[in-house]
Parts: structure tokens; C-alpha cells; sequence
């Protein structure tokens, strides 16, 4: 099942990365369409299950610097053309350019865009649907939230062909319980999507004639929240789970303390008194 992009905002292919203005949507690495607050990133090699070639990453790296630059935007969705999300590294890319320090570049580009998405100021949606594998699988960790499709299925499957997904592992490990992690990448098998959301993989698992409106409908009600109060929510929330009980309160406190000053925060605890809709105002 292909991603639904916005009819008010045809799809269009991201500049940097090889996918230049004007383009052809159909040989870009990677489309944007925007609606509603919503950014929806598409990743367009469907040929190759869009594994993650040099060219796709720094699309896709391109893209979320942009967004992080833009106030306009809420929230951010990353799905899939054709019949996968996402299987991992383009291996042929990885074969044909053996040399240490190519792969060194490669794995540092693959982290760097980890990174961005976990300190990017608009919470990211995964929308999964067929495979999510190895570098994919990691994609879908390190989202804030991911819907699935029930076909949808995910490995870290390194370990078959003799290359441990060492770099999946940290998003994984950090997504899932130790136990969980540590199966997924020792046996490299494939995990449905029920499994996935059992462990803390996925958030949601729906038919995949629902899949669309199900990212639709929780981007939408993220979308409608301060989004001062998004930005602050998330960066808090991953900065403190690599603290101490102790330490992760007392910067919790200090957050919360500012949290309090921002307009935003006394707007809705007025609008919540008076019983109204409030209005953000984004500071």
C-alpha cells in the first residue's frame, strides 16, 4: 500500500541529495508534502525497498534541517513508497565501495540522522507498512511514535549475512526492553507487527486500509498542541533518560519551572479554567 500524500499539497521532490527543484517526483530520492502543520516525508526508492543509500540519507537530512528551521511545521511523517518502508542500508552501495574510511563516512551520515530526528523540535511519526529491516528498523526506534500497518514486519538482521546491526542496536536498545533487543539481534528474525507493538516497538497496529488515516488522525492531535510545549516536552524527555533518578528530576523541575513562564502554559491553564479552546501562541 503506497502513502496517501495531502491533494491540497501535491507531493514534491526535496532539493540536496540529488533530488534537485524540478525534478521528476519519480526519480527523487525522497517527496515532501505539507498540510495542516503536517510535513510528510516520503522515501522514494521503491525499486529498492528504499534502502538507505547515501543519496536517500542526505535527502532526508536535508529535509529535516529545513523543517527544524520552520515554525510553520508541527509535526513530521516519514513513510514509504511502493511495497516497504524501509529495508536497511543499500548494501550494493556498501559493496561497491569497500574501503574503510567510504563506510566510516557512510554509518557516521546513517548516525548523524538518527541524531536529527531525535533533536528535531517536532515530535516524527514512523508510518510503517511492509518491511522495516536493519538501518529501517532503527528508523522506526528512533521516531517519537510509529503506526503500522498489521502486515507490516520487522528484523535486525544483520546477523544473517555476517554484519551485526551494530548502529540499529542503539535505537533499539533504547525503544525496547534489553531482552527483546537482544533477541531481534541475535537471531535476526522477522517480527510481526503485534510483536512489535507488544515490545514497545510500534505504538498502534491497524488494518492497512487504515494505516493513512490513523497517522492522519494522531499527527492531527499532536498538531494541535503548543508547539512551544512540544519542543520543550521532547527534548526534555530524551535528555533525562540518560540521567539518574536523582539527576533526571531535578532537570525535570528546572524544565517544568520555565515551562510555567512560557505564554503558552499560562494560556492553557486559563483557557483549561475557563472551560474554552485555547490559543497558542507558540512562545
Amino acid at each position: 500500500m503506497q502513502p496517501r500524500t495531502p491533494a491540497t499539497d501535491p507531493a514534491s521532490p526535496i532539493p540536496g541529495g540529488g533530488g534537485a527543484a524540478g525534478q521528476d517526483p519519480v526519480q527523487a530520492p525522497l517527496l515532501r508534502a505539507d498540510r495542516d502543520g503536517v510535513a510528510w516525508l516520503t522515501l522514494n526508492r521503491p525499486q529498492a525497498r528504499n534502502a538507505l543509500s547515501s543519496e536517500l540519507m542526505a535527502a532526508l537530512q536535508d529535509a529535516l534541517d529545513a523543517i527544524a528551521r520552520n515554525s510553520t511545521v508541527r509535526v513530521v511523517v516519514i513513510g514509504g513508497a511502493g511495497p516497504a518502508f524501509c529495508a536497511g542500508h543499500d548494501l550494493r552501495e556498501l559493496r561497491a565501495a569497500p574501503r574503510r574510511e567510504t563506510h566510516d563516512a557512510l554509518f557516521a551520515q546513517c548516525s548523524r540522522l538518527m541524531l536529527t530526528i531525535t533533536r528535531l523540535p517536532q515530535p516524527v511519526i514512523a508510518r510503517v507498512h511492509g518491511i522495516a529491516t536493519a538501518a529501517g528498523c532503527q528508523l522506526v526506534a528512533t521516531c517519537d511514535l510509529a503506526i503500522a500497518a498489521e502486515d507490516a514486519r520487522f528484523a535486525t538482521p544483520g546477523v544473517n549475512i555476517g554484519l551485526f546491526c551494530s548502529t540499529p542496536m542503539v535505537a533499539l536498545s533504547r525503544a525496547v526492553g534489553r531482552k527483546a533487543a537482544m533477541e531481534m539481534l541475535l537471531t535476526g528474525e522477522m517480527l510481526d507487527a503485534a510483536a512489535a507493538k507488544a515490545i514497545g516497538l510500534v505504538n498502534r497496529v491497524v488494518p492497512p486500509d487504515a494505516l493513512d488515516a490513523a497517522v492522519e488522525d494522531l499527527a492531527a492531535s499532536v498538531a494541535a498542541k503548543s508547539p512551544l510545549t512540544l519542543r520543550i516536552g521532547k527534548e526534555a524527555f530524551y535528555h533525562q533518560a540518560e540521567m539518574s533518578l536523582e539527576e533526571a528530576y531535578a532537570y525535570a523541575s528546572r524544565v517544568m519551572a520555565e515551562n510555567m513562564q512560557a505564554r503558552d502554559a499560562a494560556e492553557g491553564i486559563d483557557a483549561f479554567l475557563g472551560k474554552r479552546a485555547p490559543i497558542w501562541r507558540g512562545c
